[in-house]
């Protein structure tokens, strides 16, 4: 077992990565929930609803909620189904929910609980790669709106993130290859180390060893870690974690989703990389050694939208301040940096790199 500590300003909790439940219930057991309701979704709940639930209702009364899988579902009328549920099986603010599932299911449970009662607990148990590495570790909830990614949410931690890698047997390659899309961008920014990593240990991460896909979801969870623990809500530091996002969020929004998250962020992260380019931050060499990292890892790195579109949609991201874009890209592997002055021109042509 490997345990990380995330320590927020106002909370410390635990992520424990394991290849099984068999500790589930000691570390849930500790949080003293007075009910627990299970939150998952159509794809995860008939492979592991029935084992958690058997494992979590001697410590209190369990109930489940169900919804239908999908960023499709990831809105504010399928939350109101989750109220229904928390009222009428009457959870109280010492009851607990548990996100079980990939990071829809994570984001929609961690917004409930931010919001039921003005807050309640919660624990994720991530299922898919790209919330075991990213969106179950830091606490960011939320739904989408209109078609806008994430657009209504809080930042609200859990009580512990509880790991088991062995989930991924489950999971299609190219459920893999999305989340890791976000385990590399660590490696991009803050972690040069971790990127030889991926370089080095390709095959045995593709076909998901034991050692080597523990290893990326137990840096990646330390990487996130050591953001968050100095900025929690994204007033600084934080804003590093969406290399790759700006470009990325606006692709899969135009894509209407048909794309994975972790695929939207490789294609984002090239045009980051092409706009490092484009300021002479990195070479043509760096360049096309990076791209290479994510297509040998079987993600995408282009897309068939007009680049025109796909501006104008960043402009609708909710990590722009005052109409102005904030580029995060990097001039070095492992050493990123901010631009907060982005020209529109270089901007497109780092689109049109992508939509080549």
């Amino acid at each position: 077992m490997d345990k990380i500590t995330v320590s927020t300003p106002n909370k410390s909790y635990p992520i424990y990565i394991e290849r099984d439940f068999d500790s589930l219930y000691e570390a849930v057991k500790v949080t003293a929930p007075s009910k627990i309701c299970i939150v998952s979704d159509t794809n995860v709940a008939p492979l592991y609803l029935e084992e958690i639930k058997k494992i979590l209702s001697p410590i209190a009364p369990v109930c489940t909620h169900v919804f239908p899988a999908g960023e499709s579902n990831k809105h504010i009328d399928t939350i109101k189904g989750f109220y229904e549920c928390f009222i009428e099986n009457k959870l109280d603010r010492k009851s607990a929910l548990v996100a079980l599932g990939g990071g829809v299911v994570g984001d929609m449970t961690g917004f409930a609980a931010a919001t039921y009662m003005r807050g309640i607990k919660f624990i994720q148990i991530p299922t898919t790669l790209l919330a075991q590495v990213d969106s179950s570790v830091g606490g960011k909830t939320g739904v989408d709106f209109n078609g806008n990614k994430n657009m209504v949410g809080a930042f609200y931690q859990p009580e512990l993130v509880y790991i088991n890698s062995a989930t991924l047997n489950t999971l299609e390659y190219r459920q893999v290859a999305a989340g890791l899309a976000e385990a590399i961008k660590y490696g991009f920014i803050i972690d040069k180390p971790f990127l030889d990593f991926f370089i080095t240990n390709r095959e045995k991460i593709m076909s998901l060893d034991s050692f080597s896909i523990d290893y990326v979801i137990a840096q990646s969870c330390r990487c996130k870690a050591f953001v968050v623990d100095q900025d929690e809500k994204e007033q600084g530091l934080r804003a590093i974690l969406n290399f790759g996002h700006t470009f990325g969020h606006a692709v899969e929004t135009l894509y209407d989703f048909t794309l994975l998250h972790g695929e939207c962020v490789a294609i984002g992260m090239v045009a980051a990389l092409y706009y490092a380019y484009k300021l002479k931050a990195i070479s043509k060499e760096a360049l096309e050694k990076y791209e290479r990292v994510l297509l040998d890892m079987k993600l995408p790195v282009r897309c068939d939208l007009s680049p025109e579109s796909i501006y104008e949609q960043m402009f609708l991201d909710k990590k722009t301040t005052s109409g102005k874009l904030k580029i995060i890209t990097i001039k070095a592997a492992g050493s990123y940096f901010i631009d907060t002055t982005a020209k529109e021109e270089d901007v497109l042509d780092a689109i049109r790199y992508i939509t080549s």
